[in-house]
């Protein structure tokens, strides 16, 4: 067996992707990231996130690895006139079990490649501070502009700060 990484980007999500999707959201929420869920992720919770997902301004792709779901991210489009040059990036994700293999690098590398296509100048981002996705994002480029305390709930029921980013690209 290869091991063998394709990143698709989705324009419908068809139950079986969707059933994928589903086990992915929930074991990255179970590991520990903050992605806006908390655990327990009920898959119910995880199935409504995603089938309501896709529409205008919403650009998603999916890392597979030997044809197993392994990793996603999304890129937010602003539709706003006064911000039509820029984008967020929201909720990488990748399966803690193929963390560190290079995934996160290319499904960052494969929204940056879009964003530059749709127009986009400016792309920014959030993460909770003090999580390994800090280092990924200053090593893709990615300037901290500044941090908020206290602003996302942890599963642990604790407050935790928030770091923004942001590239020019």
């Amino acid at each position: 067996m290869t091991n063998e990484l394709q990143i698709t980007e989705v324009s419908l999500i068809n139950e079986t992707l969707l059933e994928e999707l589903s086990d992915l959201l929930i074991e990255v929420v179970e590991s520990g990231a903050s992605i806006g869920f908390l655990s327990p992720l009920s898959k119910e919770a995880a199935r409504e996130y995603w089938k309501d997902l896709l529409g205008q301004g919403v650009i998603l792709w999916v890392a597979r690895l030997n044809q197993k779901v392994c990793g996603t991210i999304q890129l937010h489009l602003v539709l706003r006139a006064n911000g039509l040059h820029r984008a967020e990036v929201v909720r990488l994700m990748v399966h803690p079990e193929q963390r560190r293999n290079g995934i996160a690098r290319n499904l960052m590398s494969t929204l940056e490649q879009k964003a530059k296509q749709e127009g986009t100048t400016l792309l920014f981002l959030d993460t909770r501070a003090g999580d390994p996705s800090n280092i990924l994002y200053k090593s893709q480029g990615y300037i901290e502009a500044g941090s908020i305390p206290r602003y996302a709930k942890s599963s642990n029921g604790e407050l935790d700060a928030t770091v923004f980013y942001y590239k020019e690209i």
